[in-house]
């Protein structure tokens, strides 16, 4: 379907990756991985036909048509949301504007192409596009009254969303989407997530949501070492068999028999478990052929996260009575939220509209005031919070190291040494640890605060979106600590994988009152008579 052949790409003396070759097959999905910086986005776009390489071709099999997921939100501002997503097929759409020309101007001597035209239009199915356009665009949440409105008068999130429905318009044969779950809702990436699972052309895609990966990829495409290296099985398979890669190198004198053995008990436990059932069998197949020398460890490398409590918290945590709020605009966000948070409780905080996660968040630190009621935290906790934006908190021109020795409370702890041993946990080693904060990248930044996190030792964590800027390698790492903590944890994610493995109660926050169920995320989410009271309440526009 795609292949790519002696692939190289070089920015000066950097290389990226160098002689790629691999052949992307129908029926499959590949997910595309690597540390930041090792070049996914820049290999989708050269496949995409949007950069050229330094050597080496890409070839796309005759007939056939690429979609790609659109990262410019404003290119079709003046065009409607109908037609937006119609222009996903691109030949479709050439030939619907020249039909539109020619009937513009009609005149004897422009039957002839009309009827050509038409032919060919009727043979795309094209007659019926614009129903197809909308039932798509309304299985991606875009009310039947938004579908004329120009793009340049729609919400942003709801900009990404038609973005979405023109890359899947028409059943494209190949489709290269670059971080499609970005600012869509659970239940919009459930959708795409099933949509995914059952497509029988080919998807390339490029994520940091682990449950979308490994809900939609037969393949995952490894960019390591300057190569690209295929695996067959989802995203898990994957880490946990670089994992066992690792684990096997590291212990060189355990017997090739073990080894064998070791890696024939792993892949049989994730034979029993593959995602696709479709697939199953022709998975089974590949898994069963693979040899211990296929399996490579990984350089990637994961953070040291670790939650430590200074103390361990009381039986009262959190008391919240009838608390509102509303946004800057008068939206009411939410209200009448009664909490009580009970030791051991590691909560998925959420709400449709993320404002409203945001500022429950803010009241209870004592940043915002709420529009009414009250809360009271237990006088045996200690809070350390990581707010969605942490802009402010990187506004000097300090180093890291000083930057952190601020949010030290001892001594011992504002020596440069100790302070230097956070700060290398999270992969700020040597001259890394004296870069200034003015020039952090988005992860950098997370990492900066999970530090002073880690430094505060609180025994409650609030975190609203914390993976955001993270690569995969931060966000495991970060997932598998919350997961040990012993204390108490309110978390606010668009990580399927975050809310279901960490979470063991969910408070959704809605314009009409709280919904707070002891159940996992999923457990959650697929509950018919939760979904009904959602309804309900996110009704209330008051």
């Amino acid at each position: 379907m795609l292949s790519v052949s002696n692939l190289s790409v070089q920015f000066g003396k950097r290389v990226l990756f160098d002689d790629v070759n691999i052949s992307f097959t129908q029926g499959n999905c590949y997910g595309v991985i690597g540390a930041n910086g090792a070049g996914k986005s820049t290999l989708l776009r050269i496949m995409a036909g949007q950069i050229d390489p330094t050597s080496g071709h890409v070839s796309l099999e005759p007939t056939k048509r690429m979609s790609i997921l659109e990262q410019n939100h404003n290119e079709y501002d003046a065009i409607t949301v109908l037609e937006t997503v119609v222009m996903g097929n691109k030949p479709l759409a050439a030939i619907k504007t020249e039909m539109d020309a020619l009937y513009a101007d009609y005149d004897d001597k422009n039957a002839d192409r009309i009827g050509e035209l038409q032919v060919q239009f009727e043979e795309m199915n094209g007659w019926n596009a614009d129903s197809d356009a909308a039932a798509l665009l309304s299985n991606l949440g875009i009310d039947a009254d938004l579908h004329y409105t120009n793009m340049g008068d729609m919400d942003s999130k709801l900009k990404v969303r038609v973005l979405l429905a023109q890359a899947l318009f028409g059943n494209p044969d190949v489709l290269i989407m670059d971080e499609p779950t970005n600012d869509l809702d659970y239940e919009t990436i459930s959708w795409l997530e099933h949509f995914l699972a059952n497509y029988e052309n080919t998807v390339i895609v490029v994520s940091h949501d682990r449950h979308f990966l490994d809900s939609v990829c037969t393949h995952i495409a490894d960019i390591d070492f300057g190569k690209l290296n295929l695996y067959s099985g989802n995203y898990t398979f994957w880490y946990e068999s670089s994992q066992l890669a690792a684990r096997q190198r590291a212990q060189q004198n355990k017997k090739s028999e073990e080894k064998a053995k070791e890696l024939q008990e792993f892949i049989m436990r994730f034979s029993a478990n593959v995602a696709k059932s479709k697939q199953a069998t022709s998975r089974k197949k590949m898994l069963s052929k693979l040899k211990i020398d296929d399996i490579k460890p990984s350089s990637r490398r994961y953070p040291a996260i670790i939650f430590e409590r200074e103390r361990e918290a009381g039986d009262q945590i959190l008391n919240v009575e009838k608390l509102s709020a509303t946004s800057e605009d008068g939206d009411l966000l939410f209200k009448d939220v009664n909490i009580n948070l009970a030791k051991g409780d590691k909560v998925a905080v959420f709400s449709k509209d993320s404002r409203a996660t945001t500022a429950f968040y803010e009241i209870i630190n004592g940043n915002r005031l709420p529009g009414s009621g009250e809360f009271q935290w237990g006088i045996t906790t200690n809070q350390s919070y990581l707010p969605a934006d942490n802009h402010s908190f990187f506004e000097s021109s300090d180093s890291l190291v000083d930057w952190l020795r601020q949010y030290a409370t001892t001594e011992e702890e504002r020596e440069e040494v100790y302070v230097r041993g956070f700060l290398g946990k999270m992969l700020f080693s040597g001259e890394e640890a004296l870069k200034k904060c003015s020039v952090l990248s988005g992860g950098e930044k997370v990492r900066c605060m999970l530090s002073r996190m880690m430094m505060i030792r609180a025994n409650v964590l609030m975190l609203d979106e914390p993976t955001n800027h993270l690569d995969l390698e931060s966000i495991t790492a970060f997932n598998n600590s919350l997961k040990n903590f012993k204390g108490t944890i309110l978390l606010t994610t668009h990580d399927h994988e975050f809310a279901q493995t960490v979470a063991n109660r969910i408070i959704e926050l809605t314009p009409s009152g709280a919904i707070d169920r002891y159940l996992s995320f999923d457990d959650y989410m697929s509950d018919k008579s939760i979904k009904e009271q959602r309804a309900k309440m996110y009704a209330v526009k008051a």
